[in-house]
């Protein structure tokens, strides 16, 4: 029986426990052209006893924007900035993943240089509103990308890919969840597309998947991951076939081989599912009352995960696996600091032995 403490090889990366700080959005990427600094260096070299850490989302193109102050790697200085960060990360010991995402259709087209909007498989708007930095504003309707640009969105991840491991990270993860690029394609209600990346489950599934197999082209499978959310309606998604899709999806990737599959539940039924299909190490962000806590640690002991990701913990307590070995206490997270701001409620946490 595995514990949540005990090392695992991750495609034939070693990390030191099962214990996983997943891509929580911060929106301190104040450094010029939407670059990482040197307090989200302190704040990630902090953390660094994580088993793995998933960095936020950083987009890989200009368009791949939604919100203020998030950072991307499709520039030499965004690549040169990470640098620092992964540097700080690996003096600690760490090992270190970057998020890669794409908002699509989500997000604020004021934040785009001029001539550019919101991109999706279709033209169809996510209902609700927007926090934005002139306050709530309602989504717009996106652009539907041609199947040329829809080919070339897929060279962008690849690319970003590329330069995450020149920045020094240990591989990426593709964000396939919460209603952003990815998962807009695998979901009926935001692709309405009939040529070859619509239509059919096998349509919807195949942007995900030819993505996947591109950047395991570009910088091998065992140091790519994706995450999912089947069955979260965030951002207005809606997935009736909801098994058949992720079931064919998972097919798909298993044809490339990636590291890892990290699911945000919804379902334990359908975890269970996606667990016996996927073929690598499976990492779950468990469905609970609040934020995964110490109680969701017996997962991994009775193997429903292979790794266990904590968001809000990580968040609010830097040394979170020694405080789960001791059995707490936890610092409490302030929802007020969550995004912007300054390093209160950043890289100000106070460790157990403070």
């Amino acid at each position: 029986m595995s514990t949540p403490f005990d090392p695992i090889d991750l495609a034939g990366l070693r990390l030191r426990n099962r214990l996983v700080m997943p891509a929580m959005g911060r929106a301190r990427a104040f450094g010029p052209g939407n670059t990482a600094t040197d307090s989200m260096a302190t704040y990630y070299a902090q953390r660094a006893t994580a088993g793995l850490i998933i960095t936020e989302g950083s987009q890989p193109s200009v368009v791949g924007q939604g919100f203020p102050h998030t950072p991307g790697l499709h520039s030499a200085e965004q690549i040169a900035a990470w640098r620092r960060v992964t540097d700080a990360v690996h003096a600690e010991g760490g090992a270190v993943f970057a998020q890669i995402s794409h908002v699509g259709r989500v997000g604020d087209p004021g934040l785009l240089p001029e001539g550019l909007v919101q991109v999706a498989p279709s033209a169809v708007a996510a209902p609700g509103r927007l926090f934005t930095v002139d306050g709530m504003k309602d989504f717009t309707t996106p652009r539907e990308l041609t199947s040329q640009e829809v080919r070339e969105t897929i060279a962008d991840f690849a690319q970003a890919a590329r330069n995450a491991i020149e920045a020094g990270f240990d591989g990426v993860e593709l964000h396939a969840a919460y209603g952003y690029l990815i998962h807009q394609f695998l979901a009926p209600s935001s692709n309405l597309r009939t040529d070859e990346w619509g239509g059919s489950i096998e349509g919807r599934v195949r942007f995900a998947a030819e993505v996947v197999a591109a950047v395991s082209a570009a910088i091998g499978a065992r140091r790519t991951g994706i995450r999912i959310s089947p069955g979260i309606r965030y951002n207005g998604i809606e997935e009736p076939d909801l098994e058949a899709t992720y079931v064919q999806l998972i097919r798909r990737l298993n044809e490339t081989g990636p590291a890892y599959l990290h699911v945000v539940e919804d379902s334990r039924d359908l975890t269970g599912i996606l667990r016996k299909e996927f073929s690598g190490a499976f990492i779950l962000n468990p469905a609970t009352d609040g934020f995964t806590s110490a109680e969701e640690l017996a997962l991994i002991e009775d193997g429903t995960a292979d790794m266990l990701s904590f968001g809000a913990l990580f968040l609010a307590n830097p040394d979170l696996p020694a405080r789960l070995r001791a059995g707490g206490p936890y610092n409490t997270p302030d929802e007020t600091t969550y995004y912007g701001g300054t390093d209160k409620g950043y890289i100000d946490y106070p460790y157990l032995n403070a």
